[in-house]
């Protein structure tokens, strides 16, 4: 497992989010499954310049907002369970997400993390088409202090389960990095979801 901040976080810690019920039930016709990354979308050149904007004071999170997907959402902070992976947000809220609580709060230097379900007993939920962001794309989070954090995305990339790099997912970051992670890598009928989704961005502003 990987320490954040105070706590630590195992690799598994998002499996709650991941049961894909609804493809399941009964309805007409067949259920879309959520969109999935591309090769393309995988992390780029280390050397490629990037925009780049000066940490935030540390701020709670309250909203986060993805207009490219059309996502904008309450936040709720996770905190571990007893296991040591991260709590969920309650399935049944489908536009929630979550922030880790006791990490880093988006904006401040280090790596923020916000989780979400892809779907639910009913249908798709805030992060179903988290798979679908492009790279340079904008992710906003509305802060308590009334300050907005402005990040661009730098790759998005599926894990099967088993394969979960939670080092470079989960390590410390010496700039302001945030982490968006939902469901995804396949489906079983037997198991849900076979991995995660996860979205790597910047800081690239504020407003």
């Amino acid at each position: 497992m990987r320490r954040i901040g105070d706590a630590a976080i195992a690799a598994v810690s998002v499996t709650a989010l991941c049961s894909g019920v609804w493809l399941l039930g009964p309805g007409s016709g067949p259920r879309t499954p959520p969109p999935q990354p591309s090769a393309a979308e995988g992390r780029p050149d280390p050397g490629e310049e990037r925009l780049e904007a000066p940490a935030l004071p540390p701020s709670p999170p309250t909203r986060i907002r993805i207009p490219a997907i059309r996502v904008n959402a309450p936040l709720m902070g996770l905190a571990l369970t007893p296991t040591g992976s991260l709590d969920v947000p309650p399935a049944a809220k489908k536009n929630l997400a979550g922030w880790y609580e006791a990490g880093t709060t988006p904006g401040e230097i280090g790596t923020a993390i916000v989780a979400g379900h892809v779907d639910n007993t009913e249908g798709p939920a805030v992060f179903y088409d988290l798979g679908a962001l492009k790279r340079g794309a904008t992710i906003e989070v509305d802060r308590q202090d009334r300050s907005v954090a402005v990040f661009s995305v730098d790759a998005v990339e599926v894990y099967q389960a088993r394969d979960f790099p939670d080092e470079k997912v989960y390590g410390a970051a010496k700039r302001p990095e945030l982490r968006v992670i939902t469901c995804g890598g396949g489906y079983s009928r037997t198991t849900g979801y076979q991995g995660n989704v996860v979205v790597f961005a910047h800081l690239t502003g504020s407003h």
